[in-house]
Order: C-alpha cells, then sequence, then structure tokens
C-alpha cells in the first residue's frame, strides 16, 4: 500500500478523539477538526470498529493543527491527550488487552513494564495489520519502537513530535508500576530515523 493511502482502523481513531475532547473539551476539538478538514467528525465520532478509517496522513494532519492551535503548550496538550487514550482504554477495552487482571501486580516492577508495553504492541498490530511495533529489552534499557507511526507520518521536524504517544507509554508505565518514569522519545521517523523510539529511563517520582 503506497504511504499515503495508509489507515487507521475506526476504532482507533474514534478512541483518540474521546481522549482529545476530554483534554480540549468539545468546542476546542471541533475547532481543530474543522481546520483540518473534518467536519464529518463533528458530533459524529467514528464508530467503534476495526474497519479502515481516517488515511494517516490525515491523523499526522491532525496532531499537527493541535500543537499549533495552543502554541507552546501544544505539546503539554498531546501529552495529556496520550494520558488520557491509554486510560480510555483501560477502562473501556481492559479486557481486550489482558489489561483486566492483577497478575501484572504480582510481577517484578521490570517485568511489568515489559508486560504493559509489549500488550500495547501487540493490540495495535491486531487492530491494524499495518503497525509495525515492537519493544526492546538490551544494553539496561527499555524502549517502544515503531516504523509505522501515524503522529509523525510524512511530517519534517528536526527533533521528535510525537508528543502524543509519549504521553500514552508514560501513563501505561505509570498503570503497570504505580509511578511516573522519565519516557523520552530518542528516534523519530519525522527527523528521518527509521523508527520512533520511546526509551524508559529513571524514575521521576
Amino acid at each position: 500500500m503506497e504511504p499515503d493511502e495508509a489507515r487507521l482502523v475506526n476504532a482507533l481513531v474514534r478512541q483518540a478523539l474521546i481522549a482529545a475532547r476530554e483534554v480540549m473539551g468539545e468546542n476546542g476539538l471541533n475547532t481543530v477538526l474543522r481546520t483540518a478538514g473534518l467536519e464529518s467528525y463533528v458530533g459524529n465520532l467514528p464508530p467503534d470498529d476495526l474497519q479502515p478509517g481516517l488515511r494517516t496522513v490525515v491523523y499526522a494532519r491532525l496532531n499537527e493543527i493541535i500543537e499549533a492551535f495552543y502554541g507552546r503548550a501544544g505539546r503539554g496538550m498531546l501529552r495529556r491527550i496520550g494520558k488520557a487514550s491509554f486510560r480510555y482504554t483501560v477502562r473501556e477495552q481492559g479486557s481486550l488487552m489482558g489489561l483486566g487482571s492483577t497478575t501484572i501486580k504480582l510481577l517484578p516492577q521490570r517485568q511489568r513494564m515489559l508486560f504493559v508495553l509489549n500488550h500495547m504492541a501487540s493490540v495495535l498490530k491486531k487492530t491494524n495489520p499495518q503497525v509495525d511495533a515492537w519493544v526492546e529489552d538490551k544494553g539496561g534499557k527499555i524502549a517502544f519502537c515503531e516504523r509505522t507511526c501515524a503522529i509523525c507520518h510524512q511530517r519534517k521536524s528536526d527533533h521528535p513530535i510525537c508528543y502524543l504517544y509519549l504521553g500514552s507509554i508514560g501513563e501505561a508505565i505509570r498503570w503497570a508500576t504505580g509511578g511516573d518514569f522519565d519516557v523520552r522519545e530518542t528516534h523519530c521517523r519525522a527527523k528521518g530515523d527509521a523508527t520512533c523510539r520511546f526509551e524508559i529511563g529513571e524514575s521521576i517520582n
């Protein structure tokens, strides 16, 4: 499939828009949707199914518009949307992700991190066959990697820009461990890197 024809499934787009509405409010969401040419989603979110929906290039543009809309606060806003998106997943789709089990709480901290990140990668790939995501655990570092990141798709930047992903991964780690950790995007496709790579650092509690 040509890169500009890649699409996100409806359920993932719906989840992201619900999270954005929670953080930005109805009016804020509707404004950025109209700016992105997505008036059809105003008051009419996509269905909760696995049918191909929004083009990935348009989703990336939506992220760019949210960042620009809030100016200097845009990066933090996207992180908050990412956090809300993960909380929505736990609340509405916890059983699908295998997050309803209490078994994870019995694991050592590092194993809990690997558990939740591997489940994130697995669910992304199950809901969208185009996704190429995996977890690395080597050299003392844990990292979540994706070669098909929809947030920076066809965007160009001299620095990493996948702030929504940072929020989701940070919240996932918090859910698994009960603490906050420094999560940084060390590689980004918008910079010309082959993958987007999110490295889990030290505790910041």
